[in-house]
């Protein structure tokens, strides 16, 4: 049996990086005698009351780069290390981050919607932490890479990524039904069934993006027209009053004279083409 560490790449580094200076960012202001506890949990936690109430839409993501318990942040660093390296390395650093970004979103839109409906938790529980979007890796990882083994640290023994994974989603559903202290598994919930829908949709965000910029440049530039046609009209209004005849096309362009003369003749038509 032979054991390799994943390597640090790009996206991993970095959201290593985020969370590891927040969190030594949070030591220090505690040990410099600040507290910021009530501050990060009112305004930078999770709050399904004020994201609600007062529209704090920031919460959705904040959450999600802060912990405030050493074996808290260690635990999902080890995670995101260990299991977001080998998607990265094989998906890219765009959609590795959008993986992630949807688990932390998506375990933050679920949190939030369990809470309200009185299902699972209360609109005044705070939440954080990375857990959502390390859960969202975590089902990605079985997925892809199912029947790679991976060793239950500290347990000397090896399982096959898709065993772990289906362990993983029993054991947290049975804890968030149950209650599971101060450990937010709705959100893991959220983030194992946000992740999942990630890897089942496929690598379209491309696709996406082009249909919502043409979507989006196709109405500006029929806004752009309805004002010509609009602009034409009051001219010729205008015009009218001062014993002046001029005409527009359909598409709000100037028709001279002498076209509508040849109009007249041929039945040809010109001007400019929109």
């Amino acid at each position: 049996m032979t054991l390799s560490l994943p390597p640090f790449t790009k996206a991993v580094t970095w959201l290593i990086g985020i969370n590891t200076g927040v969190y030594l960012l949070y030591l220090a202001l505690s040990v410099a005698g600040l507290h910021v506890t009530v501050f990060l949990l009112d305004y930078v936690a999770l709050n399904p009351i004020e994201v609600i109430s007062h529209g704090w839409l920031w919460q959705v993501v904040t959450y999600g780069f802060l912990h405030l318990g050493f074996w808290h942040w260690f635990g999902n660093m080890l995670g995101l290390w260990m299991f977001g390296a080998a998607i990265e390395s094989a998906w890219g650093t765009r959609r590795f981050v959008e993986l992630f970004s949807i688990g932390v979103v998506g375990a933050a839109i679920t949190t939030i919607a369990t809470s309200y409906a009185h299902i699972l938790g209360s609109p005044l529980t705070q939440t954080l932490g990375a857990s959502g979007g390390v859960f969202a890796i975590l089902i990605a990882f079985g997925m892809l890479f199912g029947d790679n083994e991976i060793m239950l640290i500290p347990f000397p023994f090896m399982i096959r990524a898709k065993y772990f994974v289906g362990i993983l989603i029993v054991v947290t559903l049975a804890f968030a039904l149950t209650g599971g202290g101060n450990v937010a598994y709705v959100a893991h919930l959220g983030g194992l069934f946000f992740g999942w829908l990630y890897v089942r949709r496929g690598p379209k965000p491309a696709l996406v993006k082009v249909g919502l910029s043409e979507r989006y440049f196709g109405m500006r530039n029929s806004y752009y027209r309805w004002k010509r046609r609009r602009a034409a009209k009051k001219f010729e209004v205008y015009m009218r009053q001062h014993d002046q005849e001029v005409h527009f096309d359909e598409h709000g362009n100037y028709i001279p004279p002498e076209d509508e003369r040849r109009k007249g003749n041929d039945g040809s038509k010109s001007g400019w083409v929109n």
